[in-house]
């Protein structure tokens, strides 16, 4: 049998059958834990840019986000509140856009002010190692701490190194140009557009 032209073929396609039958039942078994695991990501990043998940096992991130965080409403523009003692403390803008490789996703927490910035998480992205990945690293995300977001369309800037800095301005990372222009553009657009979302809910008052 093994000598007829058509085994080699029909050998292929069993072989081939089986091993795709595994990886795609591996793929359905874990695709809960896989999404689950993103969602942790997402709360994580959320409560960083208010500074609540120092110190929180990855195994209570889910309770305190349910316990400080509230879900968008129509007030908030979208953003999810930081609230305490039922006072908003806090909105935490979700950011997504094109980075130099693929999409950046992250989150920008704003004071209840509307104006100063309390910090910067990231839940997903995919740039260069030790360049544009750099991004996720505290001596990046820091600087963002207390800056304040500009007026009109020029909310925010990621300027060179050695940079006269404004109220609205950090550095950029050195060697990652396109990332930091790329998540400049990302936090103008949606910064602006929750803006426009708050104000409308304003107007309707």
């Amino acid at each position: 049998m093994k000598n007829k032209p058509w085994f080699a073929v029909v050998y292929m396609f069993v072989v081939t059958a089986f091993f795709s039958s595994i990886v795609i039942g591996f793929a359905a078994f874990t695709k809960d834990r896989v999404e689950a695991n993103k969602q942790i990501a997402f709360e994580r990043s959320v409560l960083e840019v208010f500074d609540l998940a120092k110190g929180v096992a990855a195994g209570n991130i889910h309770s305190v986000f349910v316990e400080k965080i509230k879900e968008p409403d129509e007030k908030s523009g979208g953003a999810y509140l930081y609230v305490e003692d039922g006072e908003t403390k806090g909105y935490a803008v979700p950011i997504s856009g094109k980075g130099f490789w693929a999409p950046i996703k992250g989150i920008i927490g704003v004071s209840a002010d509307k104006k100063t910035v309390t910090g910067i998480s990231f839940y997903e992205q995919n740039e260069t190692p030790g360049l544009g990945a750099e991004i996720e690293q505290l001596d990046f995300r820091s600087q963002f701490e207390g800056k304040l977001l500009g007026e009109g369309d020029e909310v925010f800037g990621i300027v060179p190194l050695g940079t006269e800095l404004a109220d609205n301005q950090v550095n950029a990372i050195s060697g990652a140009t396109q990332t930091c222009t790329r998540l400049e553009l990302i936090i103008n657009e949606n910064i602006s557009m929750w803006r426009q979302q708050i104000a409308g809910e304003e107007v309707e008052k």
